[in-house]
C-alpha cells in the first residue's frame, strides 16, 4: 500500500482541532459535575479489558473531532490493509502481519499467493514440542541430566517481549510433575557484565541456550552465544564438543546455514518471517523461552488474548475502539496540547518491565521524522515513554506529574484479584494497594483548591506549595487479573494504539532505520579502539579523544 499519507494538518479535523486547542481550559471538576454520565459514556469494554477515559482531557466535541481526523486519514482503511497483508511497510516492501501469529489454526490469511496460517501454526507445533520435551525432562543435556535453567540470547525485541513477559507470568511457571519450574535467565547487552552475571551459579550440565536472531548475525547476540558457547565448553570439558553444543543451543532464526555453522542442529531451529517486526515478536517463536517456562497450554492463551483484542480493534465501530480512541486522545495530547512524554504505570510488581517494553514499541515504532512517501512529517510525532510500578512511582517522580509544569499523560494499569494474596494483620494488602491506584488518578483528575487546603488549617504561606491544580490526564485500565489472555490483550492494545498513532502522523511504523548508522559506526571504529592508528585518525576530534581517554586508563 503505497498511496502518499494524508497530510493530517490539512483536514478540516485539524483544523477544528487546532481551533478548541487554541480556546481549551480543561475543568475535570466542572466537566464531572455538569454531566452524571460521564464516567459512562467514556469507560470501554475490550476482551476483558475495562479502560475508563472520562479523566481524560477530553470533550465531546474533542472526541468527536478526533473521530472525524481518524475518517479522515484512513484509519480504519490503512487498518484493514494491514490486517489482510498488504505491504504497509512500504521502506521494506513487507506486509505487517503480528496479528496473523495468532490467528486460530482454523483461518485463513493469504499474503502475497499463500496462505501463512499453516506455516504460522506449524512452528508452533515445533515450539511446544520443544516446550514439552524441556519440561517432561524428555530433553537433556550432555552428561544426561534434566534442563534447570534456560538462557535466552537476544537483544531488542529478542529479548525485551520475552523477559517482561516471563517475570509477568511468574504465578503460571510451575511443573506438572511438582519439579518446581525452570528458570529463564535473559542476556542481551553486549557488556560482558550481562553474561558474566547471568551465567554466574549456574550448572553446565543443566543449562540450555536458545539464541535468538532472525538472521543468525546480529553482533550483540552473536558476542554472547559465542561467550556462553566458550563458558558451555569450558565447564563440561570432558563432553565431546560438537555433542554438547548441539544438546545445549537451540535457536530461533531462519538462517540455517549460519546456525549449523554455530554447531547447532538446524532441526533445533525455530523460524519466523520478515512480516514480524522484532518488536512484534514475543507471540512468534522469539517466545520459545516463555513457551518453556509456561507451558503450551497458558502460551495458547496468551495468544488467544492477542487474538480477543485483534477482533476489537478490527470490528469495534471507532467510536467505541479503545485502541483507536486511545491512538486518537494521545495525537490530541502531543500535537495540540503539547505533551513530549507519556507515563504508564501498571499497579502490578508482576508487570514492573511493561514500560521499558513499550519504549521500544512505540519509540522504536513512531520515532520518524519522514513520512511513508519519504517526504517531511507535517506534524509532531512520538511520545517518550517511561513508567514504573506502583506504589514505587508514587515515592519517586509522581511529584512532576502531579504539580510540575508539564502535561503527563499516564495510562494505570490494575487487576481485581491479585496472585499473591496476603494480609497485614485483618487488613488485605491488595486493597490497601488498589486504594493508592484509585486515589492517584482522582488526585491528577480534581486537584486540590486553595480553599481546600486552607479548610485543613494550613498556614496561608503555605498554602501555594500544596494546592494541586488538577486536570492531569489519565486513563485507567484493569482486568480481572493478570492472566496469560489478559497479557496478551494489554500488548495487542498497545500494539493498535501505536498503529493509530502512526496512521495520523502518516508515518510507517514498522521500519526502524534509526537503529542502523550507530551499528556501522560501531564496526567501522572498533579497530581505533583496539589501537589501529590510521583508523583512529580518521575520527573526528571529539571521538579520537575520547577514544584517546579509553586507551590511557583501561588496564592490561
Amino acid at each position: 500500500m503505497t498511496d502518499a499519507p494524508v497530510d493530517p494538518t490539512t483536514t478540516p479535523a485539524w483544523t477544528r482541532l487546532t481551533t478548541l486547542a487554541a480556546d481549551f481550559a480543561p475543568d475535570l471538576r466542572g466537566w464531572f459535575d455538569a454531566d452524571p454520565t460521564r464516567a459512562t459514556r467514556l469507560t470501554f469494554d475490550a476482551a476483558d479489558l475495562h479502560v475508563d477515559l472520562s479523566k481524560g482531557l477530553v470533550t465531546d466535541e474533542i472526541l468527536a473531532a478526533l473521530l472525524e481526523l481518524a475518517e479522515e486519514v484512513g484509519v480504519a482503511t490503512r487498518r484493514d490493509a494491514m490486517l489482510c497483508g498488504e505491504h504497509i511497510n512500504v521502506t521494506e516492501d513487507r506486509a505487517v502481519l503480528h496479528t496473523a501469529l495468532r490467528l486460530p489454526a482454523d483461518a485463513s490469511l493469504v499474503v502475497d499467493g499463500q496462505d501463512v496460517v499453516p506455516e504460522v501454526h506449524e512452528t508452533l507445533r515445533k515450539v511446544y514440542d520443544f516446550a514439552d520435551r524441556v519440561r517432561s525432562g524428555a530433553w537433556t543435556g550432555v552428561t544426561g541430566e534434566r534442563i534447570r535453567t534456560v538462557v535466552n540470547i537476544g537483544i531488542g525485541g529478542s529479548d525485551l517481549g520475552p523477559v517482561m513477559a516471563y517475570e509477568a507470568l511468574a504465578p503460571y511457571r510451575a511443573l506438572p510433575d511438582g519439579q518446581g519450574e525452570i528458570e529463564c535467565r535473559f542476556i542481551s547487552n553486549i557488556d560482558p557484565t550481562d553474561a558474566a552475571q547471568k551465567l554466574a551459579g549456574l550448572d553446565p550440565a543443566t543449562t540450555l541456550f536458545i539464541v535468538s536472531s532472525k538472521t543468525f548475525g546480529t553482533l550483540e547476540t552473536l558476542t554472547n552465544a559465542r561467550l556462553c558457547r566458550a563458558w558451555l565448553l569450558s565447564g563440561l570439558a570432558e563432553a565431546d564438543a560438537a555433542e554438547a553444543v548441539a544438546k545445549h543451543f537451540v535457536a530461533v532464526s531462519t538462517a540455517l546455514d549460519k546456525v549449523a555453522a554455530f554447531g547447532i542442529d538446524p532441526a533445533n531451529a525455530f523460524g519466523f518471517w520478515d512480516w514480524v517486526g522484532g518488536r512484534y515478536s514475543v507471540d512468534s517463536a522469539i517466545g520459545t523461552s516463555l513457551a518453556v517456562a509456561i507451558g503450551p497450554e497458558r502460551f495458547a492463551e496468551l495468544l488467544a488474548g492477542f487474538h480477543a483484542l485483534d477482533e476489537h480493534f478490527r470490528t469495534a465501530p471507532l467510536a467505541s475502539n479503545v485502541p483507536i480512541l486511545m491512538g486518537l486522545l494521545n495525537v490530541w495530547y502531543v500535537n495540540f496540547l503539547g505533551a513530549g512524554t507519556h507515563a504508564v504505570l501498571p499497579y502490578s510488581q508482576l508487570m514492573h518491565r511493561f514500560p521499558a517494553y513499550l519504549q521500544q514499541l512505540t519509540m522504536e515504532s513512531n520515532g520518524k521524522g519522514v513520512r511513508w512517501d519519504g517526504t517531511p512529517v507535517t506534524t509532531e510525532t512520538g511520545e517518550v515513554f517511561w513508567g514504573e510500578p506502583g506504589t514505587n512511582g508514587q515515592h519517586a517522580f509522581y511529584q512532576l506529574i502531579h504539580q510540575g509544569t508539564r502535561i503527563l499523560p499516564a495510562d494505570f494499569i490494575a487487576f481485581a484479584n491479585p496472585p499473591y494474596p496476603l494480609k497485614d494483620g485483618d487488613i488485605d494488602v491488595h486493597e490497601l494497594f488498589l486504594a493508592n491506584f484509585f486515589a492517584q488518578t482522582r488526585a491528577l483528575a480534581f486537584g486540590k483548591t486553595a480553599d481546600e487546603v486552607r479548610a485543613e488549617g494550613t498556614a496561608e504561606a503555605i498554602v501555594p506549595a500544596r494546592v494541586f491544580t488538577g486536570n492531569r490526564p489519565t486513563a485507567s485500565i484493569m482486568a480481572p487479573a493478570l492472566t496469560p489472555s489478559v497479557l496478551g490483550q494489554l500488548i495487542a492494545l498497545y500494539e493498535h494504539i501505536t498503529f493509530t498513532q502512526g496512521v495520523v502522523w502518516g508515518i510507517d511504523s514498522f521500519d526502524q532505520w534509526g537503529v542502523e548508522l550507530g551499528k556501522q559506526l560501531a564496526l567501522q571504529i572498533s579497530p581505533a579502539v583496539s589501537g589501529d592508528a590510521e583508523a583512529a585518525a580518521a575520527q573526528d576530534a571529539s571521538t579520537r579523544a575520547l577514544i584517546d581517554y579509553y586507551r590511557s586508563h583501561r588496564e592490561p
